[in-house]
C-alpha cells in the first residue's frame, strides 16, 4: 500500500500541485543553438597535389532585429510542448533545410544579458557531417544560410601563479570567411585554479558581424571538438564510405590545425580503421589502399 506524504503545509503532492502557482517565479525564455561543422576540400590548380582542406561552420544571417543583417548560429525558441532535442532538430530544419542528422548537446549558456530582448538562456548543440550530402537552404526569419571558413587561433597568454593555485589567460581570435563576407571576434578565457576548485569564464572582448555572444559559443565548440577527436570516432562522420589514410589524416588535422606525424597517426587509427581491397584511381597520384570504419572498434574512455 502506497504511503502519502504530508509537506508542512499539511498538503499531499495531489494537493500540492492543484494549488502551485506557477507564476510564482519569473521564467526566462529558452533558445537552442546549432553548430554544424564540415571539412571540405580547397579546389587546387596543381592536379599533382592534394586538395587543401577546410574547416567550415553553418550560419545563418539574421533577418530580423535585434543584430538585423548580422551572422549567427542556426537557432530559436523552444516552444512549450517540445523537448530542448526536438526544438533544436525542428530549428535547424525550418532555417537551413537540415534534416535527420545526429547532434550532441554542448554546452548550456545562460549569462543574464546574453540577449538584448529578454532573459534567454540556451542550449548548443553541436554536429560534424558531410556536407556533400545537405541541401541547404535559407528559411523562416533567415536571409541567408552559409557556410563560413573558420579558423581559431591563440594569440595571447599569461599564466600568473597565485597563493593557491594559478590563474591562466588567453585571447583567441575567431576568424569566419567565405566568398563574400568576413567575420571576425576576440575571445578571452580565464581558468582560475585554486586547490582542487577550478573556474573557467568565457568573454567576447571584440565582435565584427557575429551577433549576440555567438563568438564564445563558437570558439568553446572548437575546443570541444579538437578535444573530441583524440579519442572519439567523431570525424568519421566527414568521411565517405571508403578512404584513404591521408585523407582521413588531412581532417584530423585541419581541425587539430596542427600537423601530425605519419607514423604515429596510422597507429593511432589502427583498430579504428579496416583496410578493404580497392585503391585509388586519381590522375597523378599512385594508387592508395582504402579505408572504411571499423564497426566493431570501441571508445577506450568509454
Amino acid at each position: 500500500m502506497k504511503t502519502t506524504l504530508i509537506n508542512k503545509q499539511g498538503l499531499s503532492e495531489e494537493q500540492f500541485l492543484a494549488t502551485y502557482d506557477a507564476s510564482k517565479y519569473e521564467r526566462p525564455s529558452v533558445t537552442v543553438d546549432m553548430l554544424i561543422f564540415t571539412v571540405t576540400e580547397e579546389e587546387e590548380k596543381n592536379y599533382r597535389k592534394l586538395p587543401e582542406k577546410v574547416l567550415k561552420l553553418l550560419l545563418i544571417k539574421r533577418g530580423d532585429h535585434p543584430y538585423i543583417g548580422q551572422w549567427a548560429l542556426p537557432g530559436g525558441f523552444v516552444k512549450t510542448y517540445e523537448s530542448l532535442d526536438e526544438a533544436a532538430l525542428r530549428e535547424l530544419k525550418e532555417e537551413t533545410n537540415i534534416d535527420d542528422i545526429y547532434m550532441e548537446q554542448l554546452y548550456t549558456w545562460g549569462d543574464v544579458a546574453r540577449d538584448p530582448r529578454t532573459r534567454v538562456v540556451s542550449a548548443s548543440y553541436m554536429s560534424l557531417v558531410d556536407s556533400s550530402t545537405l541541401d541547404i537552404k535559407a528559411s523562416d526569419d533567415a536571409d541567408d544560410a552559409k557556410w563560413f571558413t573558420i579558423s581559431c587561433k591563440l594569440y595571447q597568454e599569461q599564466r600568473t601563479v597565485t597563493e593557491r593555485g594559478y590563474i591562466l589567460q588567453r585571447q583567441f581570435k575567431l576568424s569566419l570567411s567565405n566568398e563574400g563576407n568576413n567575420l571576425s571576434a576576440i575571445i578571452k578565457t580565464v581558468k582560475i585554479v585554486e586547490g582542487k576548485l577550478t573556474k573557467i569564464e568565457r568573454e567576447v572582448v571584440e565582435s565584427d558581424g557575429i551577433a549576440f555572444d555567438h563568438a564564445k559559443i563558437i570558439e568553446y565548440a572548437i575546443e570541444r571538438l579538437r578535444n573530441k577527436i583524440e579519442y572519439t570516432d567523431i570525424a568519421i562522420n566527414l568521411m565517405p564510405e571508403i578512404f584513404t589514410l591521408t585523407q582521413l589524416q588531412q581532417v584530423y588535422e585541419v581541425i587539430l590545425d596542427k600537423e601530425l606525424l605519419k607514423a604515429n597517426f596510422r597507429r593511432k587509427t589502427a583498430d579504428m580503421l579496416v583496410e578493404t581491397n580497392e585503391y585509388t584511381k586519381a590522375a597523378g597520384h599512385r594508387p592508395s589502399k582504402l579505408f572504411r570504419f571499423n564497426p566493431n572498434w570501441t571508445n577506450v574512455s568509454e
